[in-house]
């Protein structure tokens, strides 16, 4: 809460929403191929004609899976989230390097090159599949338990349960992924993802890759929430056209 007041009074209250626009351009390639590819991938692994509960080990592949393939096409959108959230960071005086995300997008393939918005895929891919197959299997796992305790249906008390487990899950193995491929993406002083690790936890210790871990599950356990309840509702209907239609 106190960075949130600092910000607020330093930057002025809009400056909590820095890079949202980059954060939509996301969201929705990101978002969209992790999650619409998520159950077509199970459907392949396990076969069509597949009855029962999904192994947890096949629905954890399948979500790094998607979660790799998706970050890949997103990366550029993510690269720019980060450097516009970094405009902040700048001295009083010093004059800011974007003026917005299709601002970003055009400076940095003038001045660095088309291939620098894929800067720190690396760490990128290994992040995103390991968090997206933390909230999407886990998810899953903890739906599937929850339903087998008498007295508990697929409703919304449900989802909302599940989407925290999924939250949590995802903070705690995400974590230090997270912090370095934020550092990779915001600083240019790393050589790569080994060095920026290996320098991490030498000079700042194993808890600076936990940093912010409390606004993090704030912002991931709403996230998985939100998302999930609406992902489940999104689902009733659409099935509900396909079987009318």
């Amino acid at each position: 809460m106190g960075t949130v007041v600092t910000i607020a009074r330093e930057e002025g209250l809009w400056a909590l929403w820095n890079g949202v626009i980059a954060g939509l351009h996301r969201q929705c390639i990101y978002g969209g191929l992790r999650i619409g590819l998520y159950d077509p991938v199970k459907t392949i692994l396990v076969g069509g004609d597949f009855v029962g509960d999904i192994p947890l080990y096949q629905k954890i592949f399948a979500a790094l899976l998607t979660g790799a393939i998706a970050i890949v096409v997103a990366n550029p959108t993510d690269l720019v989230k980060v450097r516009l959230q970094a405009e902040g960071k700048l001295p009083s005086g010093v004059p800011r390097r974007y003026y917005g995300a299709l601002d970003a997008y055009c400076t940095i393939v003038r001045q660095e090159g088309l291939g620098a918005l894929w800067t720190g895929l690396g760490p990128n891919i290994a992040r995103n599949a390991i968090v997206n197959a933390a909230e999407l299997a886990s998810y899953d796992q903890v739906k599937e338990t929850i339903l087998k305790i008498p007295g508990f249906t697929d409703n919304i008390f449900t989802h909302i349960l599940a989407g925290l487990g999924a939250g949590l899950f995802a903070v705690c193995i995400g974590s230090p992924i997270d912090v370095v491929k934020s550092r990779m993406m915001g600083d240019s002083a790393y050589k790569n993802t080994v060095d920026c690790f290996i320098k991490t936890l030498k000079y700042e210790g194993f808890l600076a890759f936990y940093k912010g871990f409390l606004p993090n599950f704030s912002r991931l356990g709403s996230w998985n929430v939100i998302m999930f309840l609406t992902l489940e509702q999104a689902k009733k209907v659409f099935i509900r056209e396909v079987y009318f239609d």
